[in-house]
Protein backbone atom coordinates (compact mmCIF):
# COMPACT_ATOMS: atom_id res chain seq x y z
CA UNK A 1 0.00 0.00 0.00
CA UNK A 2 0.96 3.66 -0.26
CA UNK A 3 1.61 5.35 3.08
CA UNK A 4 2.48 8.97 3.65
CA UNK A 5 4.10 9.88 6.92
CA UNK A 6 1.72 10.71 9.78
CA UNK A 7 0.60 14.33 9.77
CA UNK A 8 2.75 16.32 12.18
CA UNK A 9 1.56 19.07 14.51
CA UNK A 10 2.07 22.42 12.82
CA UNK A 11 4.83 23.52 15.19
CA UNK A 12 6.90 20.63 13.82
CA UNK A 13 6.26 21.33 10.15
CA UNK A 14 9.15 21.58 7.71
CA UNK A 15 7.49 24.50 5.91
CA UNK A 16 6.63 27.81 7.53
CA UNK A 17 4.45 30.62 6.18
CA UNK A 18 4.94 34.23 7.24
CA UNK A 19 2.71 37.02 5.90
CA UNK A 20 4.26 40.48 5.76
CA UNK A 21 2.50 43.83 5.79
CA UNK A 22 3.75 44.81 2.31
CA UNK A 23 1.74 42.33 0.24
CA UNK A 24 4.57 39.78 0.26
CA UNK A 25 4.57 36.48 2.13
CA UNK A 26 7.43 34.07 2.77
CA UNK A 27 7.27 30.29 2.46
CA UNK A 28 10.34 28.95 4.23
CA UNK A 29 11.79 25.45 3.81
CA UNK A 30 12.96 24.96 7.38
CA UNK A 31 14.83 21.70 7.78
CA UNK A 32 18.41 23.03 7.64
CA UNK A 33 20.00 20.05 9.37
CA UNK A 34 18.94 17.93 6.36
CA UNK A 35 19.61 20.65 3.75
CA UNK A 36 15.81 21.00 3.53
CA UNK A 37 15.49 17.49 2.07
CA UNK A 38 11.94 16.71 0.98
CA UNK A 39 9.50 14.11 2.30
CA UNK A 40 5.98 12.85 1.65
CA UNK A 41 4.77 14.81 4.67
CA UNK A 42 6.37 18.00 3.31
CA UNK A 43 4.23 17.58 0.19
CA UNK A 44 1.11 17.53 2.39
CA UNK A 45 2.30 20.64 4.22
CA UNK A 46 2.97 22.45 0.94
CA UNK A 47 -0.61 21.94 -0.26
CA UNK A 48 -2.11 23.02 3.06
CA UNK A 49 -0.08 26.22 3.15
CA UNK A 50 -0.84 26.87 -0.52
CA UNK A 51 -4.55 26.79 0.34
CA UNK A 52 -3.96 29.49 2.94
CA UNK A 53 -2.02 31.65 0.49
CA UNK A 54 -4.64 31.26 -2.24
CA UNK A 55 -7.45 32.84 -0.23
CA UNK A 56 -5.45 35.43 1.70
CA UNK A 57 -6.11 38.84 0.12
CA UNK A 58 -3.15 40.28 2.01
CA UNK A 59 -0.76 38.20 -0.12
CA UNK A 60 -0.02 39.56 -3.57
CA UNK A 61 3.31 37.77 -4.11
CA UNK A 62 5.11 34.88 -2.42
CA UNK A 63 8.84 34.32 -1.86
CA UNK A 64 9.99 30.70 -1.51
CA UNK A 65 13.36 30.22 0.14
CA UNK A 66 15.35 27.71 2.17
CA UNK A 67 16.98 28.04 5.57
CA UNK A 68 20.57 27.07 6.29
CA UNK A 69 23.15 26.19 3.65
CA UNK A 70 20.85 25.07 0.83
CA UNK A 71 17.57 25.73 -0.93
CA UNK A 72 16.66 22.02 -1.10
CA UNK A 73 19.03 19.10 -1.67
CA UNK A 74 16.29 16.79 -2.96
CA UNK A 75 14.33 13.88 -1.51
CA UNK A 76 15.59 11.88 1.45
CA UNK A 77 17.22 8.76 0.02
CA UNK A 78 15.44 5.64 1.20
CA UNK A 79 12.01 7.19 1.66
CA UNK A 80 10.37 5.43 -1.33
CA UNK A 81 11.41 1.98 -0.09
CA UNK A 82 10.15 2.78 3.41
CA UNK A 83 6.79 4.15 2.34
CA UNK A 84 5.66 2.00 -0.61
CA UNK A 85 4.74 -1.62 -0.08
CA UNK A 86 2.91 -4.29 -2.06
CA UNK A 87 2.44 -8.02 -2.40
CA UNK A 88 4.16 -8.05 -5.80
CA UNK A 89 6.29 -5.78 -7.95
CA UNK A 90 3.20 -4.97 -10.00
CA UNK A 91 1.26 -3.91 -6.90
CA UNK A 92 4.19 -1.88 -5.59
CA UNK A 93 4.44 -0.13 -8.97
CA UNK A 94 0.70 0.62 -8.90
CA UNK A 95 0.93 1.93 -5.34
CA UNK A 96 3.94 4.08 -6.17
CA UNK A 97 2.20 5.53 -9.22
CA UNK A 98 -0.88 6.35 -7.12
CA UNK A 99 1.36 7.90 -4.48
CA UNK A 100 2.99 10.07 -7.11
CA UNK A 101 -0.38 11.14 -8.47
CA UNK A 102 -1.29 12.24 -4.93
CA UNK A 103 2.01 14.12 -4.69
CA UNK A 104 1.38 15.77 -8.06
CA UNK A 105 -1.96 17.02 -6.75
CA UNK A 106 -0.20 18.65 -3.78
CA UNK A 107 2.34 20.29 -6.08
CA UNK A 108 -0.36 21.52 -8.43
CA UNK A 109 -2.02 23.35 -5.55
CA UNK A 110 1.25 25.25 -5.09
CA UNK A 111 2.26 25.76 -8.73
CA UNK A 112 -1.18 27.06 -9.73
CA UNK A 113 -1.52 29.65 -6.98
CA UNK A 114 -2.98 32.88 -8.39
CA UNK A 115 -0.22 34.89 -6.69
CA UNK A 116 3.18 34.97 -8.43
CA UNK A 117 5.92 32.98 -6.68
CA UNK A 118 9.55 34.14 -6.59
CA UNK A 119 12.10 31.45 -5.71
CA UNK A 120 15.22 32.67 -3.89
CA UNK A 121 17.74 29.90 -4.51
CA UNK A 122 21.08 29.41 -2.77
CA UNK A 123 23.39 26.45 -2.31
CA UNK A 124 22.15 23.07 -3.43
CA UNK A 125 19.03 23.00 -5.60
CA UNK A 126 19.02 19.33 -6.55
CA UNK A 127 16.49 16.75 -7.65
CA UNK A 128 13.14 17.65 -6.18
CA UNK A 129 14.61 20.95 -5.00
CA UNK A 130 15.20 21.89 -8.64
CA UNK A 131 11.70 20.68 -9.53
CA UNK A 132 10.20 22.82 -6.76
CA UNK A 133 12.10 25.89 -7.97
CA UNK A 134 10.81 25.22 -11.49
CA UNK A 135 7.23 25.30 -10.15
CA UNK A 136 7.80 28.94 -9.21
CA UNK A 137 7.16 31.79 -11.62
CA UNK A 138 10.48 33.62 -11.37
CA UNK A 139 13.82 32.40 -9.99
CA UNK A 140 16.54 34.57 -8.45
CA UNK A 141 19.74 32.68 -7.61
CA UNK A 142 22.76 33.39 -5.49
CA UNK A 143 26.06 32.93 -7.30
CA UNK A 144 26.75 29.86 -5.13
CA UNK A 145 23.61 28.01 -6.27
CA UNK A 146 24.02 24.58 -7.89
CA UNK A 147 21.28 22.93 -9.95
CA UNK A 148 20.84 19.30 -11.04
CA UNK A 149 18.33 16.54 -11.79
CA UNK A 150 20.37 13.49 -10.65
CA UNK A 151 17.58 10.90 -10.70
CA UNK A 152 19.01 8.88 -13.60
CA UNK A 153 22.25 8.39 -11.66
CA UNK A 154 20.35 6.41 -9.01
CA UNK A 155 18.18 4.47 -11.44
CA UNK A 156 15.00 6.54 -11.19
CA UNK A 157 12.98 8.57 -13.65
CA UNK A 158 12.29 12.22 -12.82
CA UNK A 159 8.91 11.95 -11.12
CA UNK A 160 7.60 15.44 -10.29
CA UNK A 161 7.63 16.97 -13.76
CA UNK A 162 11.02 18.64 -13.47
CA UNK A 163 12.28 17.54 -16.87
CA UNK A 164 9.10 18.83 -18.53
CA UNK A 165 9.23 22.17 -16.73
CA UNK A 166 12.92 22.39 -17.61
CA UNK A 167 12.06 21.79 -21.26
CA UNK A 168 9.50 24.58 -21.03
CA UNK A 169 12.06 27.02 -19.61
CA UNK A 170 15.26 26.00 -21.41
CA UNK A 171 14.20 23.81 -24.35
CA UNK A 172 14.17 20.05 -24.82
CA UNK A 173 17.88 19.82 -25.58
CA UNK A 174 18.92 21.26 -22.23
CA UNK A 175 16.24 19.25 -20.43
CA UNK A 176 17.58 16.03 -21.93
CA UNK A 177 21.22 16.96 -21.35
CA UNK A 178 20.72 17.69 -17.66
CA UNK A 179 18.20 14.92 -16.89
CA UNK A 180 20.01 12.19 -18.87
CA UNK A 181 23.43 12.93 -17.36
CA UNK A 182 22.53 14.22 -13.90
CA UNK A 183 25.11 16.93 -14.55
CA UNK A 184 25.30 19.87 -12.15
CA UNK A 185 25.27 23.44 -13.44
CA UNK A 186 26.12 26.67 -11.68
CA UNK A 187 23.90 29.73 -11.35
CA UNK A 188 25.51 31.51 -14.28
CA UNK A 189 24.80 28.58 -16.60
CA UNK A 190 21.26 28.35 -15.26
CA UNK A 191 20.77 32.02 -16.12
CA UNK A 192 22.30 31.58 -19.57
CA UNK A 193 19.81 28.83 -20.50
CA UNK A 194 16.83 30.73 -19.09
CA UNK A 195 16.17 28.73 -15.93
CA UNK A 196 17.16 31.61 -13.66
CA UNK A 197 16.13 35.21 -14.30
CA UNK A 198 18.76 36.92 -12.12
CA UNK A 199 22.03 35.98 -10.40
CA UNK A 200 23.29 38.01 -7.45
CA UNK A 201 25.91 37.74 -4.72
CA UNK A 202 24.85 35.48 -1.82
CA UNK A 203 24.38 38.39 0.57
CA UNK A 204 22.20 40.16 -1.99
CA UNK A 205 19.86 37.21 -2.64
CA UNK A 206 17.09 37.95 -0.17
CA UNK A 207 17.06 41.73 -0.74
CA UNK A 208 16.84 41.13 -4.52
CA UNK A 209 14.10 38.49 -4.23
CA UNK A 210 11.98 40.56 -1.86
CA UNK A 211 12.46 43.73 -3.90
CA UNK A 212 11.19 41.86 -6.96
CA UNK A 213 8.24 40.44 -5.02
CA UNK A 214 7.34 43.90 -3.69
CA UNK A 215 7.56 45.31 -7.23
CA UNK A 216 5.03 42.70 -8.36
CA UNK A 217 2.85 43.22 -5.28
CA UNK A 218 2.62 46.95 -5.99
CA UNK A 219 0.79 46.28 -9.26
CA UNK A 220 -2.93 45.63 -9.69
CA UNK A 221 -3.60 42.15 -8.22
CA UNK A 222 -6.28 41.16 -10.72
CA UNK A 223 -4.07 42.15 -13.65
CA UNK A 224 -1.04 40.36 -12.20
CA UNK A 225 -3.00 37.16 -11.60
CA UNK A 226 -4.59 37.30 -15.05
CA UNK A 227 -1.16 37.60 -16.66
CA UNK A 228 0.16 34.64 -14.68
CA UNK A 229 -2.83 32.53 -15.69
CA UNK A 230 -2.50 33.45 -19.37
CA UNK A 231 1.22 32.67 -19.53
CA UNK A 232 0.83 29.40 -17.63
CA UNK A 233 -2.08 28.27 -19.80
CA UNK A 234 0.08 28.73 -22.87
CA UNK A 235 3.36 27.41 -21.43
CA UNK A 236 1.89 24.40 -19.61
CA UNK A 237 -0.45 23.07 -22.29
CA UNK A 238 -0.20 19.29 -22.26
CA UNK A 239 1.49 19.23 -18.83
CA UNK A 240 -1.45 17.65 -17.00
CA UNK A 241 -1.62 14.73 -19.41
CA UNK A 242 2.14 14.31 -19.40
CA UNK A 243 2.24 14.12 -15.61
CA UNK A 244 -0.01 11.05 -15.68
CA UNK A 245 2.53 9.30 -17.89
CA UNK A 246 5.37 10.54 -15.67
CA UNK A 247 3.85 8.79 -12.65
CA UNK A 248 3.55 5.48 -14.53
CA UNK A 249 7.04 5.69 -16.00
CA UNK A 250 8.58 6.55 -12.63
CA UNK A 251 6.75 3.60 -11.06
CA UNK A 252 8.38 1.28 -13.59
CA UNK A 253 11.85 2.46 -12.60
CA UNK A 254 10.90 2.27 -8.92
CA UNK A 255 10.42 -1.52 -9.08
CA UNK A 256 13.45 -2.09 -11.32
CA UNK A 257 16.54 -3.87 -10.03
CA UNK A 258 18.61 -0.84 -10.95
CA UNK A 259 16.91 1.47 -8.44
CA UNK A 260 18.12 -0.23 -5.22
CA UNK A 261 21.58 -0.53 -6.78
CA UNK A 262 21.57 3.20 -7.47
CA UNK A 263 20.32 4.14 -3.99
CA UNK A 264 22.93 1.92 -2.32
CA UNK A 265 25.72 3.32 -4.47
CA UNK A 266 24.66 6.87 -3.72
CA UNK A 267 24.61 6.22 0.01
CA UNK A 268 28.07 4.62 -0.21
CA UNK A 269 29.39 7.47 -2.39
CA UNK A 270 30.49 5.15 -5.17
CA UNK A 271 29.58 4.70 -8.83
CA UNK A 272 26.62 2.43 -9.54
CA UNK A 273 26.83 -0.47 -11.99
CA UNK A 274 23.46 -0.62 -13.74
CA UNK A 275 22.29 -3.65 -15.73
CA UNK A 276 19.04 -2.29 -17.16
CA UNK A 277 16.86 -4.78 -15.29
Amino acid sequence: MFRTEPALPEQEWQLRLDVGDDGVATLLLDRPEKLNAWSWEASRQLARLAARVRFDDRIRALVLRGSGRAFCAGVDLGLPEDRITGRSDAERARNFAEGLRWVHEQFRAFATLPQPIVAAVHGYCLGFGFELALMCDIRVAASDAVFALPEATIGMAVDAGGEMRLAREAGSGWAKLLALTGRRIDAQTAARIGVVQDVVAPDELLPAAYALAREIAANAPLAVQAIKRSVDTFADRGLTEAMVHAALLAATTFVSQDAPVGYAAKAARRAAEFEGK
